[in-house]
C-alpha cells in the first residue's frame, strides 16, 4: 500500500512574499493589534506542531515524496525556488528544506498554466484598506474560480496517482480549500496530520471572530496542540 500524508496549509505573514508587511497593516486596522498578534501566535504554533511532527518521519531507503501547494518544477529550480521562501521566512518551506536535506524528494505538484491564471485572477482583486472587505471580494473571486480550481486539484491528484509509487510514502502541503480527497487513487492510504475540515473552518471563520469567538477559541486550540503518534 502507499501512504499519503496529508498537511493542511495555514499561511503566514511571510507566505505573503512583497506584500507581507501591506497584509500585516491591513490586519491590524481591521482587527486591533491585540487580536492580530493571538491571529499570528496562533499561525505559529501550527507551524510549530507540524515542523515537530515531522521531524518524528522517517524517510528510510524508500525515501519520501514531497508535494507541495503552487509547486510547478522539480530539481534545481524547486530547491532555489524552496531557498527563496525560507529566506523569506516561510515555515512552510522552512520544514520542506529540513526534509530536503534529510534525503526527500520534491515533486512538481502543479500545472504552470493553471497557477498562473490564478495568480491572474487574484491580482484583479480591487484593492482595499479593509481587511474584511479584502476577504469578502477573495471569497467572491473563489466562487468565480471554482472550475479553475477543480482543474487544479484534478491535477495534483493525477500526478499522485503517477508519481507515488507502492510502498512508498508521501507528503503534500495544500491549502484547505483544495478538494483532493475524492480524486486519489482508492488504494491511497491518507493520513490528515490536521483536520482539513477544521483548518478551512478556521479561516473561514477569521473574518467573523466577534460573533463566532467560542467556535474561534476551540479552533485556535485543536490547531496549536502538539500531534499525536496517533496520526502517523
Amino acid at each position: 500500500m502507499r501512504t499519503l500524508i496529508y498537511i493542511p496549509v495555514l499561511h503566514s505573514v511571510a507566505d505573503m512574499g512583497p506584500m507581507a508587511a501591506e497584509h500585516n497593516r491591513i490586519g491590524i486596522a481591521e482587527f486591533g493589534n491585540e487580536f492580530w498578534e493571538i491571529h499570528i501566535a496562533t499561525i505559529s504554533k501550527y507551524w510549530e506542531s507540524i515542523d515537530n511532527y515531522c521531524e518524528t518521519l522517517k524517510i528510510g531507503e524508500r525515501g519520501l515524496k514531497l508535494y507541495q501547494d503552487g509547486m510547478v518544477t522539480d530539481g534545481e529550480l524547486a530547491l532555489r525556488i524552496i531557498d527563496d521562501n525560507v529566506k523569506m521566512g516561510s515555515r512552510n518551506f522552512k520544514i520542506i528544506s529540513k526534509l530536503v536535506n534529510g534525503g526527500a524528494e520534491i515533486i512538481k505538484t502543479e500545472d504552470l498554466n493553471l497557477v498562473n491564471k490564478e495568480l491572474e485572477m487574484m491580482n484583479s482583486i480591487p484593492a482595499s484598506n479593509l481587511f474584511l472587505l479584502q476577504v469578502l471580494k477573495i471569497l467572491v473571486l473563489r466562487w468565480k474560480r471554482l472550475n479553475l480550481l477543480k482543474k487544479r486539484d484534478y491535477f495534483i491528484a493525477s500526478r499522485i496517482a503517477d508519481t507515488l509509487q507502492q510502498e512508498e510514502t508521501g507528503l503534500i502541503f495544500l491549502g484547505a480549500y483544495h478538494n483532493i480527497l475524492r480524486k486519489l487513487p482508492k488504494d491511497l492510504n491518507i493520513i490528515e496530520v490536521k483536520e482539513i475540515r477544521k483548518v478551512k473552518k478556521y479561516q473561514k471563520i477569521l473574518p467573523f471572530y466577534n460573533r463566532k469567538k467560542q467556535s474561534f477559541k476551540v479552533l485556535t486550540q485543536y490547531l496549536i496542540n502538539p500531534i499525536s503518534g496517533d496520526s502517523q
